[in-house]
């Protein structure tokens, strides 16, 4: 059936129909399009529009429909538009002539975009949760594994830090990612029910009576705004496109990390596969997926924003092309989240391999420079001879630490005996950041 068939003598084609249906996709906001629908008949009752036996009819016919379709007596599909006239459409056939009273003062257009923040609300609040619950898992891992291991810039080796400091840096990236989220749902908090198709209605409708209803804080400013804004999904998908660059680089860490080459973490086998051929292989995949899929979401991402850089006011039909994209991904990235958790929930962490790379890496360097600073010598002269100590380490095989007192004064007069417990590695440490938490 269509909702709007009254203003045309011909039918649509068949290639138009298929073309213009969105069944398929927005079928995910039937939940968010019935509670949409029962809140406005409810204040369609309360401004004296309905009846109150009407309204009850519509709500039951509504709340039937609702519990035939999560129990799986009843499937989203057929010759629909969309998923407003999948719900209408079974409403009347099942409540009669009064189901068709549902739509007074409302248009698909102000229905959609209602449907469609309550749905971004809800799924903005399951992004921070599912954070959290990886958070939780990396605070874990750190504390199990409070283990010396290298820090680097350029990839290149350059200074001593702890497992746990390391990936704790992940956990304060997902709590600005939070943040973001949380701010999204702070300004997409309006409700453009009411709206219309663009300039609202004659009737004496109670916009703040559905937006509390609904949950929202209040009710849009603008009509024409209202129903055309979208900057809710793009900011959502926004965040998450950050949330996934930083799940990116943290499975860059364990990719490399999990390599023989770095060898200081062991994957486990449920977040791993094999090859076809070779049989020694064991591939970090849940890593390497997550990593891909990034650049899936940056795609949601581009394609809303020029979706929508050139639509005038107010609705058009090109911002049906929102859904699929906002769908997409907020499923990717709730789906890597949680992958993610799984993988780090399960990860061993290889401490003498770790402690073995940072003897290698003369990351006690700079703080032997430092030594000699406190000393009384120019930092840009400690710098100089410091690296011609680790040229000459390299060159016999050695780790500063490992020359003697002999040897470490012919570069110069101002080495002592507590040069060694200067460069420790755990003494840098306390010096460090720990010192640094414990403040």
């Amino acid at each position: 059936m269509k909702l709007w068939g009254g203003r045309f003598k011909e039918g649509e084609s068949k290639l138009m129909e298929d073309f213009n249906s969105s069944l398929s996709f927005d079928k995910k906001l039937y939940k968010q399009d019935i509670n949409g629908s029962m809140a406005h008949v409810k204040m369609l009752a309360k401004c004296g529009i309905l009846k109150v036996e009407e309204k009850d009819q519509i709500l039951k016919g509504l709340t039937s429909i609702l519990g035939d379709i999560e129990a799986g007596k009843m499937k989203i599909e057929g010759d629909y538009e969309d998923i407003h006239s999948f719900v209408e459409t079974n409403l009347i056939s099942r409540v009669g002539e009064v189901g068709k009273k549902l739509h007074t003062a409302r248009s698909r257009n102000d229905q959609v975009a209602v449907d469609l923040r309550l749905y971004a609300k809800e799924k903005a609040m399951d992004l921070i949760e599912t954070m959290e619950e990886l958070q939780k898992v990396i605070v874990k891992l750190g504390e199990e594994n409070n283990v010396i291991m290298p820090g680097y810039t350029h990839l290149q080796r350059a200074q001593v830090v702890t497992f746990k400091y390391y990936i704790m840096a992940y956990y304060n990236m997902l709590e600005r990612d939070k943040k973001r989220v949380k701010s999204a749902i702070e300004i997409m908090d309006e409700s453009p029910l009411g709206c219309c198709a663009l300039a609202g209605t004659t009737y004496n409708t109670d916009r703040s009576f559905t937006a509390n209803e609904l949950g929202f804080k209040k009710p849009v400013d603008n009509f024409m705004d209202g129903v055309s804004d979208r900057d809710f999904a793009i900011e959502l998908i926004g965040d998450c496109s950050i949330i996934m660059m930083h799940l990116s680089r943290l499975s860059e860490e364990l990719i490399l990390w999990s390599s023989k080459e770095f060898d200081f973490i062991q994957i486990s086998d449920a977040y791993s596969t094999g090859s076809s051929i070779m049989p020694q292989k064991k591939n970090p995949d849940a890593a390497e997926l997550i990593r891909g899929k990034t650049g899936r979401v940056y795609g949601d991402l581009v394609s809303l924003l020029t979706t929508m850089k050139g639509i005038p006011l107010a609705y058009n039909k090109d911002m049906q092309e929102d859904k699929e994209r906002f769908f997409d991904a907020l499923d990717t990235v709730l789906a890597c989240l949680k992958v993610m958790t799984g993988m780090l929930s399960t990860l061993k962490v290889k401490g003498k391999n770790t402690l073995k790379a940072v003897k290698k890496g003369f990351l006690n360097a700079t703080e032997a420079a430092d030594y000699l600073v406190n000393k009384g010598m120019a930092f840009r002269d400690a710098h100089r001879i410091i690296g011609e100590i680790v040229i000459y380490c390299e060159e016999q095989g050695k780790a500063i630490e490992d020359l003697t007192l002999e040897q470490l004064k012919k570069f110069s007069s101002l080495f002592a005996e507590d040069i060694y417990s200067f460069i420790d590695y755990e003494n840098t440490l306390n010096r460090g950041i720990k010192k640094e938490i414990k403040q």
